[in-house]
């Protein structure tokens, strides 16, 4: 690393300016210290990739005072559809949940991104766009990184430094942290559409088929997420192709019609943990600690309790109010979090992909008892909202301690993973 470059000093350094990023240093500047976001895009992303906010999400951003402006751009729903054409097999309700942000929240991550960066704007952070990660040497009092943008490279000294940057994380790979997991053999495809189709835009739908699974989410502004699988699916679905997904997999009754494609994609899923949440003085939060199947929309949301937790604690060091070691705390608390997250999410995703008749019409029993049985319909709902955690118990300094905070954070598990149909790839 090159001594005569120019130096910054911060006190973290966070490399990613998605959500779980922004988060985490918007907790830095609330608690009075200066961190320094770096992105290797020139300009936040354009496109709305993960599209559902949980409550337990929104209860913790409530704690830096954006909630509020996301569900003023978002979408509020109250049910989830899990249905085999026309027969609706459980319908999954949200407004009863015991929390003021009693709801599914449909909004386009680039909106929750741009929200979150005008959160850290009004607290005096930054954010240095086209800038990567070149290079991290790591000393007993803090982090020195190496930086490049097109027109420059600098140095950065922090006491921190926080992996926020994504499944290809470059501070995972600079402090040698492995990324254990596969890939899934499916393609799948993503897409935002307009739609006319006749079950309208009240609730989130996943229509079970042999083809594979699709799920249509209601999004702001009249548009709709689709999300299904596709063999051999091309690089970016055009409106056929979803048309097409739709009547054979989705409503029985009906026809449906796509006027538009806004943007789309198609990528495979990863399921994967880091080996470690920490390496000295760096930490993983969000994608760069874990990746999994969207199913249940858990991804981003954990992230974000990540980065809350992460945060939170980092505050309480940088104050002196705690010593390094209590943020040992983070990686107990956090990856088994994303494990329970991982298992749910790979074994959800199992089911949605059966193809033997006699597991399908088992799968699909087993969620009309779901369905039928107030109790289990319950306890899915809770551990889908995340509500199924106490987040008072998740977040060390916010309750009762260490010990209340090592309660599991991932919730209980689906009524039905037991089942052998639904074990993980």
């Amino acid at each position: 690393m090159s001594d005569a470059l120019p130096i910054i000093d911060v006190d973290v350094l966070v490399v990613g300016a998605g959500p779980t990023g922004l988060v985490l240093a918007n907790l830095l500047c609330r608690g009075g210290f200066k961190p320094l976001v770096v992105e290797r895009l020139a300009a936040g992303q354009n496109t709305s990739r993960a599209a559902v906010m949980h409550a337990h999400t929104l209860d913790v951003l409530d704690r830096i005072d954006v909630s509020g402006r996301l569900v003023r751009e978002g979408l509020r729903l109250d049910s989830f559809c899990v249905r085999d054409g026309d027969a609706t097999l459980t319908r999954l309700k949200f407004d009863r949940l015991p929390t003021s942000n009693a709801c599914l929240l449909m909004i386009p991550q680039d909106r929750t991104e741009a929200i979150l960066r005008q959160a850290l704007a009004e607290q005096g952070g930054e954010i240095r766009w086209g800038t990567s990660l070149v290079a991290l040497q790591q000393g007993p009092d803090g982090v020195e990184a190496q930086l490049a943008s097109p027109d420059r490279e600098l140095r950065v000294r922090s006491r921190y430094v926080i992996g926020a940057d994504g499944m290809k994380s470059a501070v995972r790979e600079a402090v040698g942290i492995g990324f254990t997991g596969s890939t899934y053999e499916a393609m799948f495809v993503l897409a935002d559409i307009d739609l006319e189709w006749p079950l309208g835009q009240t609730e989130v739908n996943l229509f079970f088929s042999p083809p594979g699974p699709v799920v249509v989410a209601p999004l702001p502004g009249g548009r709709f997420r689709v999300v299904a699988s596709l063999a051999d699916a091309p690089e970016h679905p055009q409106a056929g192709d979803i048309e097409a997904i739709l009547n054979s997999r989705g409503p029985a009754t009906g026809t449906c019609r796509v006027p538009r494609v806004h943007w789309s994609s198609r990528f495979r899923l990863h399921h994967r943990v880091a080996d470690r949440y920490r390496a000295g003085r760096a930490f993983l939060i969000g994608d760069a600690a874990h990746v999994h199947s969207p199913a249940g929309g858990q991804g981003m949301n954990t992230g974000l309790v990540d980065a809350y937790v992460l945060g939170s604690m980092l505050v309480e060091v940088l104050a002196g109010r705690q010593v390094d070691a209590y943020l040992d705390e983070y990686e107990a608390l956090r990856r088994p979090a994303a494990k329970k997250v991982l298992a749910l999410a790979g074994r959800l995703t199992a089911a949605a992909m059966l193809k033997p008749p006699a597991a399908r019409g088992l799968r699909n029993l087993v969620f009309r008892i779901i369905g039928a049985l107030p109790p289990m319909r319950r306890r899915l709902v809770m551990n889908l909202s995340g509500l199924s955690r106490q987040e008072a118990g998740v977040v060390p300094g916010l309750a009762n301690g260490a010990a209340q905070a090592r309660q599991p954070a991932g919730g209980d598990p689906h009524p039905c993973l037991g089942l052998p149909w639904t074990r993980s790839p």
